[in-house]
């Protein structure tokens, strides 16, 4: 099993309640608002979150972005996989309820 297949692929996650998702205009970028504070979030990040609506399974991020990104499809597969581990580690998204 390599990396990219640790989170599985009919998961469909979502933003966690306690967190609003939103574009900031000030800062030109996503951002993840939570009450003690503010996330700003790479190109990549958000646009991964964007795709966190608890309707795109893992799979459906993944494909979107490749199509989205000039890069090769495993690294983009990786780098939403890992991205989405720490997300989910740290309570940002979660599965839909």
């Amino acid at each position: 099993m390599n990396e990219s297949a640790s989170i599985a692929p009919d998961r469909r996650p979502e933003i966690a309640p306690l967190f609003l998702f939103r574009w900031e205009d000030t800062q030109s970028s996503y951002v993840l608002l939570y009450p003690e504070g503010v996330v700003k979030l790479n190109d990549s990040a958000g646009e991964i979150l964007k795709r966190c609506d608890g309707e795109h399974t893992v799979a459906a991020v993944i494909a979107e972005l490749q199509q989205t990104f000039a890069e090769p499809p495993e690294r983009v597969a990786t780098g939403v996989h890992r991205f989405l581990e720490v997300s989910y580690a740290k309570g940002w998204i979660r599965d839909r309820a």
